[in-house]
């Protein structure tokens, strides 16, 4: 299995409740289910007051890295990082478990 770890920074001056934000954290959300690559879901916002801490976080996991390449690749997935892409920055690790 692949775990695939996604830790994202909204931009400077974006708060959670902007418009582009709602819209991108539904995006996500609605992936599960949706394609079926995804064997484990899940995501949140981050609770911690750290300064390093990130703002959103997704958990996730697949069967292996074709299984991964498709769900990076699916054009649901790629909807969702465009609109990302408009907010914030973010880091990926993908390891095996």
């Amino acid at each position: 299995m692949i775990r695939h770890l996604v830790l994202f920074r909204l931009n400077e001056g974006v708060e959670r409740d902007d418009p582009r934000v709602v819209a991108g954290e539904e995006a996500f959300r609605s992936l599960e289910g949706r394609i079926p690559e995804i064997r484990f879901w899940e995501c949140a916002w981050n609770i911690s007051d750290r300064s390093i801490a990130y703002d959103f976080a997704i958990n996730s996991a697949f069967d292996d890295a074709d299984a991964l390449r498709r769900y990076v690749e699916h054009p649901e997935h790629q909807a969702g990082v465009d609109l990302w892409r408009a907010f914030a920055t973010w880091v990926i690790a993908d390891y095996e478990f």
